[in-house]
């Protein structure tokens, strides 16, 4: 099953700050989770997973019922937890984000 990735608006500005080589990794890194968000590391929660590049831990969120992916945060290791709580304070902002994007509101 092939899912939809998207991202969020704050992602989208750490990305911006990022080198060039690092920003092509992440579109590499894009792909294959389109294929299989599940071939990463699992968080806490089943859907909440990340994948390391470099230095950096790249957040995403996995919905099975809607076939999609939403891309939430990228920090380093020194902000890891703060940014895992973060994303599980908002899990239910996230999925209404993403809702609103699929126009399933």
């Amino acid at each position: 099953m092939t899912y939809a990735v998207y991202t969020t608006e704050s992602f989208d500005k750490e990305v911006e700050k990022l080198s060039g080589g690092d920003r092509e990794i992440i579109q590499k890194m894009f792909f294959k989770i389109k294929d299989n968000p599940y071939a990463s590391n699992q968080l806490r929660y089943k859907n909440l997973r990340e994948k390391r590049i470099r230095e950096k831990r790249v957040y995403f969120l996995v919905y099975d019922d809607l076939r999609a992916v939403l891309i939430v945060a990228i920090s380093g290791k020194k902000d890891q937890q703060a940014t895992i709580n973060h994303i599980i304070n908002y899990f239910d902002d996230y999925k209404e984000y993403l809702e609103k994007l699929l126009g399933k509101d």
